[in-house]
């Protein structure tokens, strides 16, 4: 277990690292949305392409910050029953969904976006829009976001199996919402 464990540790580290460029995107992508909207007010001049970064760096925020809120344990969760489990019931809630739901549905989504990244880098796929971009960049997010989501969920597999069998010590609280 110490081995998988060091594994998943590894995993957390290098989704933390992701998780930087995901902070800067949304800054980027909040400057480029403020520096379009001033520049189109003020003289009268926009362009279709800053408004597709600004699509493309929320798109890397979204894709490639959510390992990083998987990890932190700080995902959308249904609360009705979960806050009022022990630990112990909580990482097997946990548990049971990364299994049955996470994993089927980031690996699908991986290997059902990879064709579709593909065909858009082949054809040289280019925005409709006048001024738009290419396409492939934005493309090439979802199955990098869904396969590091996958990754992340390998790493709390092991962390709550190793919680469970006495072999980790972790704090499954998060701040619950408001109710």
């Amino acid at each position: 277990m110490k081995g998988l464990l060091g594994f998943a540790h590894a995993i957390d580290w290098f989704n933390q690292q992701i998780a930087r460029f995901a902070v800067w995107a949304m800054f980027i992508s909040c400057m480029v949305s403020a520096g379009n909207a001033t520049i189109r007010y003020l003289i009268s001049l926009s362009s279709n392409g800053w408004l597709e970064v600004q699509w493309y760096l929320f798109a890397a925020c979204v894709l490639l910050g959510a390992p990083f809120v998987l990890k932190m344990n700080e995902h959308v969760r249904v609360d009705v029953i979960y806050s009022r489990l022990s630990s112990r019931g909580q990482a097997r809630v946990d548990l049971f969904g990364l299994i049955f739901f996470l994993m089927p549905g980031a690996l699908l989504l991986t290997w059902m976006s990879w064709p579709w990244f593909v065909d858009s880098f082949v054809t040289h796929e280019m925005s409709s829009n006048a001024g738009g971009l290419i396409r492939w960049p934005v493309k090439l997010a979802l199955p990098i976001g869904f396969g590091l989501l996958a990754l992340q969920g390998i790493s709390e597999i092991i962390k709550r199996t190793a919680y469970l069998k006495g072999d980790y010590a972790m704090d499954l609280q998060y701040e619950r919402p408001l109710q």
